[in-house]
């Protein structure tokens, strides 16, 4: 049963220099209906009143003939044209397919399944981090920026799939890494033939015949933001912080000093105090976190951060000072072999390299643009002014993007917290320019697998 007739007519037709694609053409004063039902099917605005509907998989007829029957069913005229039509009621088969044993209907599954991938990465809904050929075809890893659930994929235009899934784009990251570090390259592969003939066709602005005007220039969107690793993360806005969590905390209360420039937030126990600086340079200390045995005596322990440092791991900070029991975080411990097991543990879990240098020993992601440095010699001198531990993004421990530093008594626990932020914690950082992203470069290069197979060691 179909609904009364709207006054609203379309006409689809075959893509003027498209092989697939179809266009449609709306007309009559209720064609916003007929336009939000194309909208919803995946057609895209090509000029006033005309869409077009264009596919990496190249199966446009027959999602165009699905569309004519839901605008049919809404009781708008639909007019196919003869061209249209007989590409509708042609049968092909895809050449050389790698699924010889799928149905029709089953490879039109699938490839519906890798156009909504084209589609998530395409409008930015699919973030992805890393590329690299396994000597068969593309393979790459991202994350949905909704759910913030990595994916491995494999494979191009049609036969892209989902061939793994991972928690976290640390995780995700240091698995494809592994596998295909060699070829790895940092963003998403260039476009394929395919691709960027799909985009040419969605660019579509009429020929000579049909009378349709191009449409007006759109001012470019902003940028997405990018999921990054916890440590690459944008700073954000450390008063918010700060705010935030002194809302959240009634145990902590905040004290303004005699200048506007600083802000000091006490435990109720007065053995822990925060002091926020709020004016400094970006690679000066901004953040200093000290504890005390009493509230009358001399300081146990104390952490400092610069005002770059991401909003992530100073987050993570706030959230420790505020779930850990007061008493213990407020004294610490000696330097043990145990605690720096322990501190270190989320590092060594998550693949970061360690290296002995002298009295120093570091722990770096595999790229190295990140890492923890203990000192051996200021841990046994706790009363020494270097720091025992330093957490830093960036080229080198000594010219860091950002530093944490941290004396000799801070708790085990604390610090296993905050390199656990590092080791598997996301953010969010704006786009840089091209040439300001690092390139990923791998130590391992893996035997390929075969076709359309992700590799063995990223099977569960």
């Amino acid at each position: 049963m179909t609904a009364p007739a709207l006054d609203a007519h379309a006409r689809l037709d075959t893509h003027p220099t498209h092989s697939s694609a179809v266009t449609a053409t709306v007309t009559g004063t209720e064609a916003d209906r007929a336009l939000a039902i194309l909208l919803a099917d995946g057609w895209e605005a090509a000029a006033e009143n005309t869409l077009v509907l264009v596919r990496i998989d190249h199966e446009e007829p027959y999602w165009a003939n699905e569309t004519a029957g839901k605008l049919h069913a809404a009781g708008i005229p639909t007019e196919i044209s003869d061209r249209l039509r007989k590409a509708i009621q042609e049968e092909w088969t895809w050449a050389d397919y790698p699924m010889p044993w799928l149905t029709r209907s089953e490879i039109r599954e699938v490839s519906d399944q890798a156009q909504k991938l084209y589609d998530d990465i395409r409008h930015g809904r699919l973030l992805i981090h890393a590329h690299a050929h396994d000597g068969h075809t593309t393979v790459a890893v991202g994350t949905y920026l909704d759910t913030g659930k990595s994916v491995y994929l494999h494979g191009e235009n049609h036969l892209r799939q989902v061939a793994d899934t991972f928690d976290s784009p640390a995780q995700a990251l240091t698995v494809f890494e592994r596998v295909h570090g060699d070829s790895m390259r940092p963003g998403p592969a260039p476009l394929t033939d395919t691709e960027r003939q799909t985009a040419q066709a969605r660019t579509f602005l009429g020929t000579p015949d049909t009378g349709i005007e191009p449409p007006p220039a759109q001012p470019e969107a902003a940028p997405e933001p990018e999921v990054v690793p916890a440590y690459a993360a944008d700073p954000g806005d450390h008063d918010a912080l700060l705010e935030e969590f002194l809302a959240a905390h009634g145990e902590w209360q905040k004290w303004s000093t005699w200048s506007d420039d600083t802000t000091h937030a006490i435990h109720e126990s007065q053995t822990l105090r925060i002091e926020r600086v709020h004016e400094t340079d970006p690679q000066e200390t901004s953040w200093t976190v000290a504890a005390y045995e009493t509230p009358v005596s001399e300081r146990m322990w104390h952490l400092t951060a610069t005002d770059t440092a991401p909003a992530p791991v100073l987050k993570a900070l706030l959230d420790q000072l505020a779930d850990t029991d007061t008493r213990e975080t407020a004294l610490g411990s000696p330097i043990t072999d145990k605690t720096v097991t322990e501190a270190t543990r989320p590092l060594t879990d998550f693949g970061w390299k360690h290296t002995m240098d002298g009295r120093w020993i570091r722990w770096e992601t595999p790229q190295k643009d990140a890492g923890v440095q203990f000192d051996a010699f200021a841990a046994q001198n706790p009363g020494h002014y270097l720091p025992t531990w330093t957490l830093w993004a960036g080229q080198n421990p000594d010219h860091p993007t950002w530093a944490i530093h941290a004396s000799a008594y801070t708790p085990a626990g604390l610090l296993s917290h905050l390199t656990g932020e590092l080791a598997d914690g996301i953010g969010i950082r704006q786009p840089r320019p091209p040439q300001a992203k690092k390139a990923y470069h791998g130590t391992l290069a893996l035997p390929p697998e075969a076709p359309h197979q992700p590799p063995a060691q990223l099977r569960r």
